[in-house]
C-alpha cells in the first residue's frame, strides 16, 4: 500500500513538473508536426490528470491516473514516428506503442473487474 501511495505521489509530481515546464517553454514552441504532437500529448495528459477527482480508493485512483499517463506515451511515440529517423528510437517508439496499449487494456480490464456502483470513466 505504501509503495502504491509513493508511486501515485511521483505521478502527481511529474504531472506538475511537466505542466510547469510547459508554461516556461512557450518561447520555444514546437516547430514540426511531430513536436506539436508530442507537446499536445503532454498537455492532454496533464489536463486529464489534473481534472481527475480522487476517489479515496488508492488502487482505483492509481489506475485512473496511469491510463492517461500511458496514453500520453503512446501519443508521443506515435508523433515521433511521423518524422523520427533514428532506427533505435523508431524501434523504441514502436515498442512503447505496443507495450503501453497492452497495459492500458489491462488497466481498463482491472477497472471493469473492480467496478463499484458508480460507473468509472477511463478517459
Amino acid at each position: 500500500m505504501k509503495k502504491v501511495a509513493i508511486a501515485l505521489g511521483l505521478i502527481l509530481g511529474l504531472s506538475n513538473l511537466a505542466r510547469a515546464q510547459n508554461s516556461t517553454q512557450q518561447m520555444g514552441m514546437p516547430s514540426s508536426s511531430a513536436e506539436m504532437g508530442m507537446h499536445q500529448a503532454m498537455t492532454t495528459m496533464c489536463q486529464s490528470m489534473d481534472s481527475m477527482q480522487m476517489s479515496g480508493d488508492i488502487e482505483k485512483d492509481f489506475v485512473m491516473m496511469m491510463i492517461p499517463h500511458h496514453q500520453s506515451a503512446v501519443d508521443m511515440a506515435t508523433a515521433y514516428l511521423r518524422e523520427g529517423k533514428d532506427p533505435e528510437l523508431v524501434m523504441m517508439a514502436k515498442k512503447i506503442i505496443v507495450d503501453q496499449n497492452k497495459e492500458i487494456a489491462s488497466m481498463k480490464a482491472w477497472l471493469s473487474a473492480h467496478q463499484t456502483s458508480q460507473p468509472v470513466s477511463t478517459n
